[in-house]
């Protein structure tokens, strides 16, 4: 399959899609993404994209942040997505990535009087978390930037080194995952991914005043939560300790799906395996991304017509 990336405002192999060592955001952290996943049907030989639209605007809300700018509209955004996902034909999940930045040759600090751009790449992306069989986590030493530092809600570059940190500590203490706190020790996210609790039949997860990305499959698990499995959904501050007496746990994210916690620290969430809320909210997910559900088929970018499917 070519590698190729929209940059510069056209298609080009990918590596051509260069910037240079003076660009602003690579010095300083100024850009801001979005990750959208493809997900590849083998039965109906087709790729989904999902929530296209919503990921770009929330990177539209995000380069607002950054006083970023781009020549585009939603509709723009789409077409440019799906035509470079058509030209790449890849048949198998992939990650989608678009990034806006700070494109000046220029040393300085700041947001203003600088050029902007705005550039996509794709790769083949398989599990990023095991999301079968669970995962370890643990509480991090890093605790959760805050709105008044770099606002949480923008996926803004530079935030992510504070992430970063925290999930190389987590692999480096034998764990999948880290676990961000607030300065008042409640739960955030994890190093990339919102979190929920499960206790008693009720879901709760913290709310974006903890510090979140305001997530897109957080929005929709919440949705088929509530929606689908007639669950009760609490969004509220929630101490670090409720973790360790909650009945389930589980993680949500572009990049990780659904997926189940099974321990924290050392301690076993309830008895220890996948629970069965979690389980089922994992299967009915993995059945709307994969255009298995009608009902929720405006979710979904279909990118293959079958005259343009690739051999």
């Amino acid at each position: 399959m070519p590698s190729l990336a929209f940059f510069e405002g056209k298609v080009v192999p990918l590596e051509e899609a260069k910037i240079s060592v003076v660009t602003h955001a690579f010095n300083y952290g100024t850009g801001v993404f979005e990750g959208i996943r493809g997900n590849w049907n083998a039965d109906q030989e087709q790729m989904y994209l999902f929530r296209v639209r919503e990921h770009y605007a929330r990177l539209l809300r995000s380069c607002a942040m950054l006083n970023i700018t781009l020549p585009y509209s939603l509709d723009d955004f789409e077409r440019i997505t799906l035509d470079l996902v058509q030209q790449c034909g890849f048949k198998e999940d992939v990650y989608v990535r678009p990034l806006a930045y700070k494109s000046s040759d220029v040393v300085g600090l700041r947001v203003h009087d600088l050029d902007d751009e705005f550039l996509i790449y794709i790769v083949p992306f398989g599990n990023y978390l095991d999301s079968d069989a669970g995962i370890r986590c643990t509480f991090s030493s890093w605790t959760r930037i805050q709105d008044n530092v770099i606002p949480p809600s923008a996926k803004v570059t530079g935030m992510y080194v504070a992430n970063s940190l925290a999930k190389s500590e987590a692999v480096w203490r034998g764990y999948d995952e880290a676990i961000l706190l607030t300065e008042a020790n409640n739960l955030s996210e994890g190093s990339g991914e919102n979190i929920f609790l499960i206790d008693n039949g009720v879901i709760s997860t913290p709310p974006q005043t903890d510090g979140i990305l305001d997530g897109i499959t957080r929005n929709t698990v919440i949705e088929l939560a509530r929606d689908v499995l007639g669950l009760r959904v609490e969004e509220r501050t929630i101490p670090k300790t409720e973790v360790y007496v909650t009945d389930e746990l589980f993680m949500t994210g572009t990049a990780a799906h659904v997926t189940p916690v099974l321990e924290v620290d050392g301690r076993p969430i309830g008895n220890g395996g996948i629970g069965p809320i979690t389980a089922e909210l994992q299967k009915l997910y993995f059945e709307v991304i994969n255009g298995k559900r009608d009902e929720y088929a405006h979710w979904l970018t279909p990118t293959y017509t079958p005259a343009a499917a690739p051999a």
